[in-house]
């Protein structure tokens, strides 16, 4: 989590954040930001990552 907070700057640059699925509510005063979709897609890349690793 801490290396993803880390490398956002240039994630984000590949678009990930503004997927389909990811939650962005901006009112006066009140910004709120939940990546689901982003979130879910680093999760199954990175699992394929370290099982391709594991085998």
């Amino acid at each position: 989590m801490v290396v993803a907070g880390l490398l956002w700057p240039w994630l984000s640059r590949l678009g990930l954040g503004r997927l389909p699925g990811d939650i962005h509510i901006e009112r006066d005063g009140f910004h709120f930001f939940f990546p689901i979709t982003t979130g879910l897609l680093i999760s199954v890349i990175l699992t394929l990552i370290l099982w391709f690793l594991r085998r």
